[in-house]
């Protein structure tokens, strides 16, 4: 499954520049703008990893955190504390309300995701060592690493998240505009056309001369990773399958 982490934070732009990082990272991501509805969202649907802002309306992040390791349902959860409260006596108190990691704003993306992988391998090794595998490929989801029939195949991070997408599907068709909320967001304009266009990178990514094309192009609807309708395609006729364009069917299934 894919690691669910919630972002407890009452900073608008903050929460999307985390959305955005974590989601290109192939998480699930939810929010949550104070500490109260950070609860509640816990106990509809428990995450496998909090990002907890200190300074909360409502409830402080320090609350929740001593809420959490009260209960049994919660004692585990790992809680990465995100605050700008950086001095020592701070992070002194953060850690030891039961946060399992502490880092002060502002902050290096890069830095919190891989301290993220940290806690997500300590609680639930699963998690964070998944590869995913479909007919001849491997996607290993912790290294950000590509294999078909064994060979490495370098993808750009777009093209990665689309691939990503499709693994998670495979034999599901997706319309253009569901390609773009999945890989790209709701909340981000790109034009359709777009979409065309890194799925021709990832066929050529993908597909070496005499390899079967993965990626199906299913007119007047969209694309979808099929192995049992692509088999008697290969590379050879990439240059026809690129110029392809679906069409988004109206109920946009």
């Amino acid at each position: 499954m894919t690691p669910k982490i919630l972002i407890v934070e009452d900073e608008p732009a903050l929460v999307t520049l985390l959305r955005y990082n974590l989601e290109r990272e192939g998480y699930a991501v939810s929010e949550a703008g104070d500490g109260e509805e950070g609860l509640l969202r816990i106990s509809e649907d428990k995450p496998d990893l909090i990002i907890l802002d200190w300074m909360l309306p409502l409830l402080s992040g320090i609350e929740v955190c001593r809420r959490l390791r009260r209960a049994p349902a919660t004692r585990a959860l790992p809680v990465l504390m995100l605050t700008a409260r950086g001095e020592e006596a701070d992070k002194v108190r953060g850690l030891d309300c039961g946060a399992d990691d502490y880092m002060t704003k502002p902050f290096s993306p890069t830095e919190l995701i891989a301290r993220m992988r940290a806690l997500l391998r300590r609680a639930q090794p699963g998690l964070s060592d998944e590869v995913l595998h479909f007919a001849d490929l491997a996607v290993d989801l912790v290294a950000h690493k590509v294999y078909r029939g064994g060979r490495e195949i370098h993808l750009g991070p777009t093209e990665f998240r689309l691939l990503h997408h499709f693994m998670r599907h495979p034999g599901r068709v997706f319309s253009r505009e569901q390609i773009l909320d999945a890989v790209w967001g709701r909340d981000v304009y790109v034009e359709l056309r777009t979409v065309d266009v890194h799925i021709r990178r990832l066929r050529k990514a993908l597909n070496a001369p005499g390899e079967a094309d993965l990626i199906r192009t299913v007119r007047a609807t969209g694309y979808a990773l099929d192995k049992e309708r692509q088999s008697a395609r290969t590379a050879a006729e990439l240059g026809r399958a690129a110029t392809d364009t679906p069409v988004e069917s109206p109920s946009g299934d």
